[in-house]
Order: structure tokens, then sequence, then C-alpha cells
């Protein structure tokens, strides 16, 4: 049943249980008297019960006063908790972001950002996933990823897609190897050479501008091992079973027994933000203002 009391009851109900005097009451919320004190009796006439004793010496609570003073005071409280809570949860400031990741987006400069929005952000907790390309791609279709940072996505219905960095090749040599005196490796180079790569299914895109290059030289590589992640990668480079071509940031990747080296093609790697269409996530939002200030989009490393 609608009992037709509102918050403005409690405040004017509270003003008087503080000060236990209509006129001081009346003057601290900025009204007159008189329609303070109808109010009042309005909430007395809902509730069926006086909440305050109005004698000629002075005014006072009641037991039933004195108990909803307290419960007032806390429903207030609450309110206005709830209500800051709502407001830092539309500016970004609180909640839980789920954040997906290709493993080489590490070497980039994504973990400074998540340094920065950690700082800025405390309240928000980013939960960290590393997934594959192919991996992201449903997550964040069916809303399990917030946001993606992909290698080289694909347009896919229903997926914003926005590159934020574009990175030049390095050719990646066991340290032992001739090529290594040189300070830039022609595709043409690695012609004859046993390729480390990782497999198409887990980045088409990825992959095939990865073999853009060395087919722009006129040649496909032999791909005589793949490797999940570019460190599993690095070491068997490394351990001599062939060599490599990466995104430059994986020479941020110290592995001893590897050197890089400048690739000359004309092809680039991409790091890709992605979400769902129609994504309404204000801690979103101010996460990705943070990534893209610090990743500086469009820069070609």
């Amino acid at each position: 049943m609608d009992t037709g009391i509102e918050l403005r009851h409690f405040r004017y109900f509270l003003a008087v249980a503080e000060t236990l005097h209509f006129g001081r009451a009346a003057e601290k919320l900025g009204m007159a008297q008189p329609p303070l004190s109808q109010q009042i009796k309005n909430l007395e006439r809902i509730l069926g019960y006086a909440l305050f004793d109005r004698t000629t010496r002075g005014v006072k609570l009641t037991p039933v006063g004195h108990f909803l003073a307290a419960r007032a005071l806390n429903t207030l409280a609450k309110i206005q908790d709830d209500l800051e809570m709502t407001r830092r949860l539309g500016s970004g400031k609180e909640g839980v972001l789920a954040v997906g990741f290709s493993g080489s987006v590490m070497l980039t400069a994504l973990p400074k950002a998540i340094k920065a929005h950690r700082r800025m952000y405390p309240n928000v907790e980013l939960r960290l996933r590393e997934l594959v390309t192919a991996e992201q791609i449903p997550a964040l279709l069916d809303g399990s990823l917030a946001v993606g940072f992909l290698r080289d996505a694909e347009p896919r219905d229903g997926l914003y897609l926005e590159s934020i960095l574009r990175e030049r090749y390095i050719a990646v040599l066991p340290s032992h190897h001739k090529l290594v005196r040189q300070k830039t490796i022609s595709p043409l180079d690695l012609k004859h050479e046993p390729f480390v790569l990782f497999a198409r299914r887990m980045g088409s895109l990825a992959f095939d501008r990865t073999i853009a290059c060395c087919n722009d030289a006129g040649f496909r590589p032999t791909i005589v091992q793949e490797a999940p992640q570019w460190p599993t990668a690095l070491r068997l480079v490394a351990a001599g079973l062939g060599v490599s071509i990466a995104p430059a940031c994986v020479g941020n990747l110290m592995m001893p027994g590897v050197t890089y080296r400048k690739l000359g093609s004309r092809h680039s790697s991409s790091v890709d933000i992605g979400f769902k269409f129609g994504l309404q996530n204000p801690a979103a939002d101010a996460f990705l203002e943070i990534v893209r200030r610090v990743l500086k989009k469009g820069r070609v490393n």
C-alpha cells in the first residue's frame, strides 16, 4: 500500500528531532514554520502515532519518535551512500572490468597504462585474462570480456575494433646465426631457414601478415615447429630449431641465445581494441581513455 511517505518527510522530521524546536528547524530547512508543522502532522497521521510531545514548555520526542529518528538517520545515510556509489559507477570509479589480452600486447606500453589506471581508479577491479585473438572474440561477443586487446584482429559482426598501435616486424635469430652481423635483415635472407611460428588458428590475420613478409620476397616459409606463445618460440629459436618473424614489441623480451634485428618489410602488425557494439560500461570508457593516451594511437614502432 502506498503510505505517501517521502524522503522529504524524513528530512523535515529529523530537523525537528535534532533541534526540538519547530521554528529553528524551519529556519534550518529554509522554509516557513506553518508548512513544516503541517508536514510533520501529515507524517504522524500516515503513521498513526505521535512523534513529538508538544507542550507549552517545548517539544520532545515520543518513544516512537526516538525509534524513527534512529532509523531515519540510517535510511538517509544508506540512500546517500547508494547515490554516491551510483555516481562512482557512472563515472567509472567503481566496479569490475574483465579485460582480455594477447600475450605479445603485454610487451607494449599496455602494462604502463594498467598501472596508471590502478593509480587513478583504485576501486575498479581489473580482471585480466591472457587469451589469443581467436579466443577473445567469442568472449567479447558473449560478454565474458568487456574489453579485449587483440593482435591483428579481423572484422567480426557485432564487434567494434579500433587499431591503437602499429608495429614493424623484426627478425628473431639464434645468437650464433651468421645473419646477426647485419643490422637489417631482408626477408629474402630467411628463404632457406626453418621457421618457428604460432599456428594460424590462434590468429589468422596475425599469421597471414607475418607470412606476407616472406611472400613479398617470393617464398613461403617452412615452419618446422609451432609455438603457443612468444616466450616458448624464443626458447626454441635459442635452441637452434629455426628463426622467426615477430612484432617489434617482442624484442622487449630478453632471452639468452636470441638476437633481434630489424626486418626490411613494408608490412606491419597491429594491436587492436575490441568490444561488443553497444557496450555501456563507464569503467571501460575510463580505462580505454588512459590506454589510448599511453599507447599513442597510430604510432608505428
